[in-house]
């Protein structure tokens, strides 16, 4: 599943992320796609035990792919 929060201003892209990332099932990923480094959400999923790697796109955004 991939969620582009492109264009949202914070902290939605984040809500919106942590709300999506609490139905996965473990092993399972989310690729969310942000307009920067979303360095709070990092915080965040530190706490909660889940992966995450981010890759810088072309554009100047962020995809990150987060397993649970």
């Amino acid at each position: 599943m991939i969620l582009d929060n492109r264009g949202l201003e914070p902290p939605n892209p984040m809500m919106r992320t942590l709300k999506a990332v609490e139905k996965l099932e473990k092993g399972q990923s989310l690729k969310i796609i942000n307009d920067r480094r979303p360095m709070f959400l990092y915080e965040q999923l530190d706490e909660l035990g889940y992966k995450y790697m981010t890759e810088p796109n072309d554009d100047g955004s962020f995809t990150i792919e987060i397993t649970k």
